[in-house]
């Protein structure tokens, strides 16, 4: 089983914090589904005739592009690769986007899964971020899409917005809670240079929170979703029993996956490919039948470290018998002091040979994971 991740590049207006990569001119949307449909053609023996349990379209705003774009990409698919019945087909999309008309054209491709960019309901951050919907309009698209039938609900907020009062946060999960959301995505707010609030920062206007305040916000997420019933699966996820991302589990998993469109990247087990972060370079070499792309070999040393860095995040851990059996490598054996010192103060655990964060942990996931990493 593998996946697709298709990116649309386009967006009607930059957030203040995005540094992906995305276009704000909207004049050749179709041309670059053209040249994403024929990256499609061209790419069908990439994952060597494995079933495809997972499609998800990111971006960008995959939701503003036409009924006949998404028709053309999802013929495409199903042209050249099997897709398993009950795939999970995941949809990012922006509230304003959500009219009743384009939820029920979702439904009718196959769309079972939505991810919805919400980040807050409250409207002077939303105002702050330089996001395009309202408070209102972000309610209104949840409930529209559950009239719509949809019954995998994913939102994504952010978190440790500088001069943003704690409260406002509570009020945000409270809502979500309230909406019955399946998944939530809580992301802290990171302040990259090229952006809108990296160039604020270098001139000191926008500051990031503390650290102190950066952990306090995250395991009030923490605490509320968990007790709310939500699994805490990865660092930044949390879903009902049985609603997990199986796209992005898959990821943290191993799993092959093809990455079409602009800046998009695949996984086929031995080797990471990236395609180039430019539209029109993009779009120009599709028409002339080549797949602007790099390729990457991944050594013994980059697969191992990958392993450790995404099994850590996960709630189901690092397994050191894959490892050993994997990659002949004895996590356990090359690592036994900073493994010891972790477990004894509490920021791991051991359990059935597999190394996990405990809450503690969580909070320093980054660091943890990268001190185990193998050195060449």
């Amino acid at each position: 089983m593998a996946g697709i991740y298709i990116h649309i590049p386009f967006c009607k207006q930059a957030c203040h914090y995005c540094d992906f990569h995305f276009s704000t001119q909207l004049n050749n949307v179709s041309e670059l589904c053209h040249a994403i449909a024929r990256e499609i053609n061209l790419q069908r023996d990439y994952l060597e005739g494995e079933t495809i349990e997972t499609i998800y379209f990111g971006g960008g705003t995959p939701s503003i592009i036409s009924e006949a774009d998404w028709v053309e990409i999802f013929n495409s698919i199903s042209n050249n690769f099997k897709v398993e019945p009950q795939a999970e087909i995941t949809v990012e999309a922006n509230p304003e986007d959500l009219s009743i008309e384009k939820l029920k054209f979702l439904r009718s491709l196959g769309v079972n899964r939505l991810s919805v960019g919400i980040q807050s309901f409250d409207e002077s951050t939303l105002k702050l971020l330089n996001r395009s919907h309202s408070a209102v309009q972000a309610e209104q698209s949840i409930l529209l899409a559950r009239e719509c039938g949809f019954k995998n609900i994913s939102v994504d907020l952010i978190y440790a917005i500088p001069n943003r009062k704690e409260d406002l946060l509570t009020r945000d999960l409270h809502k979500l809670l309230m909406l019955d959301v399946e998944h939530l995505s809580a992301y802290s707010l990171t302040i990259e240079e090229k952006t809108v609030f990296g160039k604020q920062a270098v001139q000191r206007k926008f500051l990031p929170v503390t650290d102190e305040i950066n952990a306090r916000q995250f395991e009030l997420i923490m605490k509320i979703l968990t007790d709310a019933g939500y699994d805490h699966y990865e660092i930044s996820n949390y879903a009902k029993p049985g609603y997990i991302s199986k796209h992005n589990s898959n990821y943290w998993r191993q799993k092959k996956y093809l990455g079409v469109g602009p800046s998009a990247h695949s996984f086929d087990g031995n080797s990471r490919q990236s395609n180039v972060p430019n539209n029109n370079t993009y779009v120009k070499s599709l028409a002339s039948g080549t797949i602007p792309a790099l390729k990457e070999i991944l050594s013994r040393e980059n697969q191992i470290n990958e392993y450790i860095m995404t099994s850590l995040r996960t709630s189901w851990g690092c397994d050191l018998s894959f490892i050993k059996e994997t990659f002949h490598y004895d996590l356990i054996t090359h690592q036994q002091k900073s493994i010891r010192s972790y477990l004894d103060s509490g920021l791991m655990f051991l359990s059935a040979n597999t190394l996990k964060l405990t809450n503690l942990g969580k909070l320093h996931a980054d660091k943890l994971t990268s001190d185990l990493f193998l050195v060449a």
